[in-house]
């Protein structure tokens, strides 16, 4: 006696649910490199953390005391809307390192966010190396 086993139905194919997955995907990648990465560090009074995030427009860069639980410096290409990508990166982490020095902080622990530790994201550390912080 054979049983009857239902078949499911598959829906149609649409490209656009491939782009949105394929998005979502991504960005669980990185938020599980995120993870990783925060799990290592913590900033502290004496060693604050140097925190990055990149969208595709702009770039930011904080300085975040950890133990208080307080953002002490912040800054952004949000204003800077001249150059490329790359440029506006140079710019930023060289204001967080003068702002930095400004607030008598030098040594920080450096937080890449989960991106990967190339481009932007390292001619953004190169720069605030160059204008003073140590990490």
């Amino acid at each position: 006696m054979k049983l009857f086993v239902a078949r499911r139905v598959r829906k149609p194919f649409k490209f656009k649910d491939i782009i949105m997955k394929s998005s979502q995907v991504k960005k669980e990648k990185r938020m599980r490199r995120k993870a990783r990465v925060r799990s290592k560090i913590f900033g502290t009074a004496n060693r604050p953390r140097l925190s990055v995030f990149k969208s595709n427009r702009y770039i930011y860069a904080q300085i975040i005391d950890d133990d208080a639980g307080k953002t002490l410096i912040s800054v952004s290409s949000i204003l800077d809307k001249k150059g490329t990508m790359l440029e506006r990166s140079v710019k930023v982490g060289e204001s967080i390192g003068k702002a930095a020095l400004e607030k008598k902080i030098k040594n920080v622990v450096f937080d890449r966010g989960g991106f990967l530790y190339a481009g932007n994201i390292k001619v953004l550390a190169d720069s605030a190396r160059n204008a003073g912080l140590v990490f």
